[in-house]
């Protein structure tokens, strides 16, 4: 079942068109990563699923409704924005209650502590949010946006500011949420965290999603360059100077040592090349490893891929 689905969703202001027929689905109990450089148009459209914009034209469901129903799911998602104020003088428990109220939810006080306790917060509970550190404010953020039991949580820079410390927390929260049900639509800068956290990852560009998959899939169609790393048997000087000729022919930036080689390759298939030379010269390898692309070199490769077309 999809928590999101968007057909040829399209929004303009004027003659600027920011988000272009996009199409998108979004399994639910994802951890969805939904990434792309400033002017994108990631904002506008996390508007349009929110109810904050209206479309163009195109079309959306989110958790089952038309994006024309949308009052009939408000009460089912949560939403932390990139940036949370509170009331100086309130508690993270005053807060909850405040907000539980304007919501209209029957949440009873213990309820709203163990809600705290699980975004760590249940040493604080008490304190003025004035004391609060950035990293608390984003939990209670979080807190807040949870405190309907929301089907799909929208996270906007959720670590962004935050101590290193307070990261962990806020990702080992992530993951507990989505365990326990709730879709997570995720968008950050730091695209180690998306790496790290997304079960699908989005990229977005000029109004449109360019490329969507799981890490494996995006490497296989974005990844250029495969580090390989090769511990072998001991070779002399003459070896290391054949191998570092031949494998060149193969391989870039080859670096052949007395232990250990390393090289670049453009597939798999090579790297079975290479370890079949290898093993007809008599290399004994001990061990081969290799380093696949980061989402961070898929996501620059994707914007030269984009400028060259």
């Amino acid at each position: 079942m999809l928590a999101l689905r968007a057909t040829n969703l399209t929004k303009q202001y004027g003659n600027k068109t920011v988000v272009n027929q996009l199409n998108l689905e979004i399994k639910q109990g994802a951890i969805f990563g939904f990434l792309g450089q400033n002017g994108a148009g990631k904002s506008t459209f996390i508007n349009m699923i929110t109810g904050l914009v209206r479309p163009t034209s195109g079309t959306f469901e989110l958790l089952g409704a038309p994006n024309d129903s949308l009052k009939d799911v408000r009460t089912r998602i949560g939403v932390l924005p990139d940036y949370s104020t509170f009331y100086e003088n309130f508690t993270a428990l005053d807060h909850l209650k405040y907000f539980s109220k304007v919501l209209g939810l029957k949440t009873t006080t213990d309820e709203l502590k163990q809600l705290l306790r699980d975004v760590q917060l249940e040493d604080a509970i008490d304190v003025k949010t004035k004391n609060y550190s950035f990293g608390m404010k984003k939990k209670l953020g979080i807190a807040q946006a949870l405190i309907n039991r929301p089907e799909i949580l929208f996270l906007d820079e959720p670590t962004s500011g935050v101590d290193a410390n307070s990261i962990l927390g806020i990702h080992t929260l992530i993951r507990k949420i989505a365990a326990d049900g709730t879709t997570i639509f995720l968008t950050s800068h730091n695209l180690d965290e998306v790496e790290k956290l997304c079960t699908e990852i989005a990229i977005m560009q000029d109004g449109t999603i360019q490329t969507q998959g799981t890490m494996e899939e995006l490497r296989e169609q974005h990844e250029k360059n495969i580090t390989v790393h090769v511990k072998h048997a001991l070779l002399d000087n003459d070896t290391q100077q054949h191998l570092q000729t031949k494998l060149s022919t193969l391989a870039k930036d080859v670096n052949v040592s007395s232990t250990h080689s390393t090289f670049i390759v453009q597939s798999e298939h090579d790297i079975a090349t290479i370890n079949c030379y290898l093993v007809s010269q008599h290399v004994n390898v001990y061990r081969l490893a290799v380093e696949e692309a980061s989402l961070e070199e898929i996501f620059l490769n994707l914007g030269s891929e984009i400028r060259s077309a």
